[in-house]
C-alpha cells in the first residue's frame, strides 16, 4: 500500500472515531436536556466531553464514553428513553441518590457492556427486568431503596461475573430463585416481602441479609466454608495430625466470642457516628428513605451537604466520602489531612478542620473566597462540607507529596536528592502562588500558614501553595515566620534538634551562621554537589533573609519577591505573571516569610 493510501486510512479512522464520540456526546446532551434536575452540570457543548464534563469518563484512547457517574444531581421524573441507551460502550452507570421514578428503563437492554449499575435511593417502581442475561458482564448491581415490586427474576443466575447484588428495601415478593453465582460475595435482600425458604445456593450468606421478610426465610443453618488446615511437615510425629485439641478448640471459641463482641461494638459505633452525622438535615425524607445522604442530594435547601465549586468535574457525594478508604497524610495547625480513595478509584485530599471559631454563614463566605482563587500555583478548593460537628475541605491529590516530605522524608543512601533546578522551580511557583493569594479580596487576603507541608508540585513541577485563608476562621494560630525558601536552601526542618538535643529554630540559626560569615555552612550538602550554582545559592539566600527581617514593613512585597527569584535564573520561570504588573496600583501585604 502506498504512503498516501496509509495516510488516507488513518484519516478515515480518525474521522470515524470522532463521529462516534460526537454521537455519545449528543446522547448525553439529549439526556440532560430532557431530564429535569436541581443542580447544574457543566456540560458545555463547546468543551471536550472526555476532559471537562462532570461525571463523564472515557476510554483510554478517548474514543468512547464508558462511565456516567451522576449521584445526587437532583434528577426527578422517569429517565428519558433513547438517551443513555445510545452509549453502547458504557460500562459504569451511577444515578443513585436522585429522585428518579418510573419503571426500570427497558432500553437499558442496549447497554451490553454494562459492568457496574448503581440506581439505589431513587423512586423506581414496577417489576425488575425479566431477562438479566443481556448484561453478561455485570459485576455490581445495586437497586436498593426503591419501590420495585414483583418477583426476583431467575435470569439473575446467568450473571456469572456478579460479585455484589443488592435489592434491599423494595417491595419485592414471592420466593427467592436459585442463584448459583459462585463469584457472588455481597448479597442483600432485606426489607422486602419475600416468602418461602432460602435456596441452598444462598445459604452461605448470613441471616441478616434476609431480615425484614417472611420469618420462614430465617429457618436455615448458615453453610460455612470448610476450614482447610495447613499440612504438617513430613517428619511430624504427632499422631493427631489434622485434629484439634480440646484446649485449642476452647481457644478458638473464646477468640470467636471476643471477635463477635468487638464486631458488634464496631457496628454500634458506626451506627452512632452515622446518626450523629445525620443530625440537622432538613430534607423531607420520603417513604422508604433510611439514610441522611438522600436528604442531602434531594433537598436544595439541605443545611448539611457537600458543596462543589463551579468547574469541578468530580462526581461524588458525602456518602462516597463516608465510604472511601482513607489514609492520614498529616496533622497540621488547622486539622488533619486524609487521602481518600473513592469507589471509582478517584483520589482526593480531605482536610478535616478543627477549632473553627465562626458560624455557618461566615464559614461559607470564607470558603467562597478561597474557592474563587484559580491559579496554577494555588491548590484549588474543589468542595467543602459544613455541619455542627464536622467541617471538611476537598482538594485535588498531589501524588508526589508535600515539599516537607521531599526535603525531610527520606534522608539516607536510597534517597533521590532534590536538585537545585527542582528547588528553584518550587520557590518560583510558591512565590507566584502566594502573590496571587495576596491579590484576592482587593489585596486584603493573606495566606496565614505558609510552610513546606503546605507546598506541593503541580503538573509542571512548580511549587503550588495550599490552605490559604484559613487563619481568619480558626481558633488556633499558625506558627509565625515559616520560611520554606530557607528550608529549600538548608534542607533542615524549621525547628529541629542537634545531636545534643538542643532545639534549633531555623531562621535564627541561619542568621547566626551568616553573621559569623560561615555562609557555606548554611547550604544543604546535597546542593553543594551541584556544580556552578554557588552564586545562585547566595542570591537566593539574600532574598530569603530579606523576607524574614524582624520588621514586617521592611520585607519586600510578594510581587517583588517573584521578580527577584525569577531573575536568579533567566531560563527558569520565564512565563508572564500578569498579576504582578497590576499589583503596583493596589497596596499589597509584605512577604509573610516565604
Amino acid at each position: 500500500m502506498c504512503k498516501s493510501s496509509i495516510t488516507s486510512v488513518g484519516v478515515v479512522k480518525s474521522t470515524f472515531a470522532e463521529a462516534i464520540l460526537e454521537s455519545d456526546k449528543q446522547a448525553l446532551l439529549d439526556f440532560v436536556n430532557k431530564f429535569p434536575h436541581l443542580h447544574s452540570l457543566n456540560w458545555n457543548e463547546g468543551f471536550p466531553v472526555c476532559k471537562n464534563w462532570t461525571g463523564i469518563s472515557c476510554s483510554e484512547d478517548g474514543s468512547r464514553v464508558i462511565a456516567v457517574r451522576l449521584p445526587g444531581v437532583g434528577f426527578h421524573g422517569p429517565i428519558p428513553t433513547n438517551t443513555l441507551s445510545r452509549l453502547s460502550a458504557l460500562q459504569i452507570l451511577s444515578l443513585r441518590s436522585n429522585g428518579i421514578n418510573g419503571t426500570f428503563p427497558l432500553d437499558f437492554g442496549d447497554l451490553k457492556n454494562l459492568t457496574f449499575l448503581y440506581l439505589q435511593y431513587n423512586n423506581f417502581s414496577g417489576p425488575l427486568p425479566l431477562d438479566f442475561s443481556v448484561w453478561k458482564n455485570l459485576t455490581i448491581l445495586n437497586l436498593s431503596n426503591n419501590g420495585f415490586n414483583g418477583s426476583i427474576p431467575g435470569s439473575l443466575s446467568s450473571l456469572s461475573q456478579l460479585t455484589s447484588l443488592n435489592l434491599a428495601h423494595n417491595s419485592l415478593s414471592g420466593e427467592i430463585p436459585d442463584l448459583p453465582l459462585i463469584n457472588l460475595e455481597l448479597l442483600d435482600f432485606s426489607g422486602n416481602n419475600l416468602v418461602g425458604s432460602v435456596p441452598k445456593s444462598l445459604q452461605r450468606f448470613p441471616k441478616y441479609v434476609f431480615m425484614g421478610n417472611s420469618e420462614s426465610l430465617l429457618n436455615y443453618t448458615v453453610i460455612s466454608s470448610p476450614i482447610v488446615l495447613a499440612p504438617h511437615e513430613q517428619n511430624a510425629k504427632n499422631k493427631n495430625v489434622g485434629k484439634i485439641s480440646e484446649r485449642a478448640l476452647l481457644g478458638i471459641v473464646i477468640a470467636c466470642s471476643v471477635l463477635g463482641l468487638l464486631g458488634f461494638a464496631f457496628l454500634l459505633l458506626v451506627c452512632l457516628l452515622r446518626r450523629k452525622t445525620g443530625e440537622g438535615y432538613n430534607g423531607n425524607l420520603e417513604k422508604g428513605d433510611m439514610s441522611p445522604d438522600k436528604a442531602i442530594s434531594r433537598s436544595r435547601d439541605a443545611s448539611n451537604k457537600l458543596v462543589f465549586f463551579e468547574g469541578c468535574n468530580y462526581a461524588f457525594d458525602l456518602e462516597d466520602l463516608l465510604r472511601a478508604s482513607a489514609e492520614v497524610l498529616g496533622k497540621g495547625t488547622f486539622g488533619t489531612a486524609y487521602k481518600a480513595i473513592l469507589e471509582d478509584a478517584t483520589m482526593v485530599v480531605v482536610k478535616r478542620l478543627k477549632d473553627v471559631n465562626v458560624g455557618k454563614k461566615d464559614f461559607e463566605q470564607q470558603m467562597d473566597l478561597i474557592g474563587r482563587i484559580k491559579h496554577e500555583n494555588v491548590t484549588e478548593l474543589r468542595a467543602y462540607y459544613y455541619s455542627k460537628d464536622e467541617k471538611l475541605m476537598v482538594y485535588d491529590y498531589y501524588s508526589q507529596g508535600s515539599l516537607a516530605l521531599m526535603l525531610h522524608g527520606k534522608r539516607g543512601e536510597s534517597r533521590t536528592p532534590l536538585d537545585w533546578e527542582t528547588r528553584l522551580k518550587i520557590a518560583i511557583g510558591a512565590a507566584r502562588g502566594i502573590a496571587r493569594v495576596h491579590a484576592e479580596n482587593n489585596g486584603k487576603f493573606v495566606h496565614g500558614n505558609v510552610k513546606s507541608s503546605n507546598i506541593f508540585l503541580n503538573s509542571q513541577t512548580y511549587g503550588c501553595v495550599s490552605d490559604p485563608g484559613l487563619s481568619t476562621i480558626m481558633t488556633s494560630l499558625a506558627t509565625p515566620l515559616w520560611c520554606h525558601t530557607i528550608e529549600l536552601l538548608t534542607g533542615k526542618s524549621p525547628v529541629h534538634t542537634t545531636n545534643g538535643d538542643e532545639i534549633i529554630h531555623l531562621v535564627r540559626w541561619v542568621h547566626s551562621v551568616v553573621r559569623e560569615e560561615w555562609t557555606a555552612e548554611v547550604f544543604d550538602v546535597e546542593l553543594l554537589r551541584c556544580p556552578n550554582i554557588e552564586e545562585e545559592l547566595v542570591e537566593m539566600l539574600q532574598i530569603a533573609m530579606a523576607c524574614v527581617v524582624r520588621v514586617p514593613d521592611q520585607r519586600p512585597r510578594m510581587s517583588e519577591v517573584v521578580k527577584m527569584i525569577e531573575n536568579i535564573r533567566q531560563t527558569i520561570g520565564t512565563t508572564t505573571f500578569s498579576e504582578a504588573k497590576s499589583e503596583n496600583s493596589t497596596p499589597m501585604p509584605p512577604s509573610p516569610g516565604i
